[in-house]
């Protein structure tokens, strides 16, 4: 391959990472024109990969790709980071010849491609976005696990004929928690229960009465009691991690604030979206290399002159399902463009596209307002109606038509003109 492509790299190494074991394969010249190749494997303890730099550097290596399951590539990365110009690539990107598959083959197959600069690195955020990445991921985890518990509890209430959650909007409201603590008290008169409620559930106590009269038995009473434990114990690492988010936030308030002004992109939204993307959108060549990136662009697969399935590419999933949640909320928002665009869509090609292609026009206008420093600035909900004004009109004049009514049309004067 060396004979074939220009040698970009002279000294580098490639690397197959497990969990256990790194294996890697180191090229360099060998001083008449040839290139000396030594693979070696490596455990994944902090001593062993600190012997792998020695070894790297031991001939004066540059650059290091490597190919890893999961998130095992990322102690090697934290041990050679700022030594040495490192690489994390797609398995998928660097198949080797079928029937050679081993670590040691794939080691070797990594450094040759990138000597002849035939590897693509993934994008790697630097160190402080990565602090934030950990702590807005394994927040978002918790709050999964909270949203588990109350929905175990909720399955209590019923298996005891408590209705609750059908009064209730949120059991774990001030009123809800009231009620929770009066039954783990052992509370069974209805009535009672239902004048706990604070503020508008007080207009609700006649149907919470009817919701509160069921069958609690000393066991509902303990189960309850024990998942009101966790929650409130989730609820307090939660609190901690904002607390910590909103240290390692510094640096990105700037941009958290811009994408807060998104319809439908919230505080929490805004966190996690500068935790996963960044603020530097110098590292994407365009907008639509980010969309790809996040996974909610189409897939791009034609053979033959014909366009194969077009479904979305894995991409980072993380920023994927938050950027979903935030259409869910941009859609129920009247008057608003992204409002528009997925009611335009939906009919047509179905609501889950509509969903993804929204969820698209936020990453889009996410990178350029990160890109430019600019705020959002929606375009209003009769902006295609605009776009395509004759159409409009012909539409609606022929509906009126339908319903029997004849209709004159006539421009209307600006006061300006007048």
């Amino acid at each position: 391959m060396s004979s074939v492509f220009d040698i970009q790299h002279e000294r580098c190494a490639g690397g197959d990472v497990h969990k256990k074991t790194v294996v890697a394969c180191r090229r360099y010249p060998d001083g008449r024109g040839n290139f000396t190749v030594e693979t070696r494997s490596f455990r994944t303890m902090t001593k062993d990969l600190l012997a792998l730099l020695d070894w790297l550097m031991e001939v004066g290596c540059t650059h290091f790709a490597m190919e890893s399951t999961g998130d095992y590539w990322k102690p090697v990365y934290n041990i050679l980071e700022g030594n040495l110009e490192l690489l994390v690539v797609n398995a998928k990107h660097i198949k080797n010849v079928p029937g050679r598959k081993t670590d040691r083959v794939d080691a070797q197959w990594i450094a040759k491609l990138l000597q002849v600069g035939l590897l693509r690195g993934s994008f790697v955020p630097p160190v402080g976005q990565r602090e934030l990445r950990d702590l807005t991921r394994h927040r978002t985890n918790f709050v999964r696990e909270r949203t588990n518990m109350v929905n175990r509890l909720q399955k209590v209430l019923e298996t005891a004929n408590i209705k609750l959650a059908s009064v209730a909007t949120d059991v774990m409201g001030v009123s809800g928690r009231a009620m929770l603590q009066a039954i783990i008290e052992g509370t069974s008169d209805a009535t009672t229960m239902a004048d706990l409620a604070k503020g508008r559930m007080r207009t609700k106590k006649d149907d919470l009465a009817d919701a509160l009269d069921g069958r609690v038995k000393d066991h509902h009473r303990f189960i309850l009691a024990e998942l009101l434990t966790q929650i409130d114990g989730i609820n307090e690492t939660i609190d901690r991690f904002n607390t910590e988010i909103e240290k390692l936030m510094a640096p990105f308030k700037e941009g958290a604030a811009l994408l807060a002004t998104i319809t439908g992109v919230g505080e929490v939204a805004s966190q996690v979206i500068v935790s996963e993307l960044g603020t530097d959108m110098s590292v994407f060549a365009t907008d639509a290399h980010a969309a790809a990136w996040a996974g909610v662009a189409p897939g791009n697969h034609e053979s033959a002159g014909k366009r194969g399935s077009g479904r979305v590419r894995q991409g980072n999933q993380t920023l994927r399902r938050t950027l979903i949640q935030c259409t869910h909320a941009a859609v129920k928002t009247k008057g608003t463009y992204l409002a528009a665009q997925y009611h335009r869509l939906a009919g047509r090609r179905g609501k889950k596209r509509a969903i993804m292609a929204v969820a698209h026009s936020i990453l889009v206008s996410a990178y350029h307002m990160l890109k430019n420093k600019v705020t959002y600035q929606d375009l209003g909900g009769n902006y295609f109606d605009k776009l395509n004004r004759k159409g409009t009109t012909a539409r609606l004049l022929q509906r009126l038509q339908d319903m029997g009514l004849t209709v004159t049309v006539q421009e209307q004067v600006s006061a300006l003109a007048a």
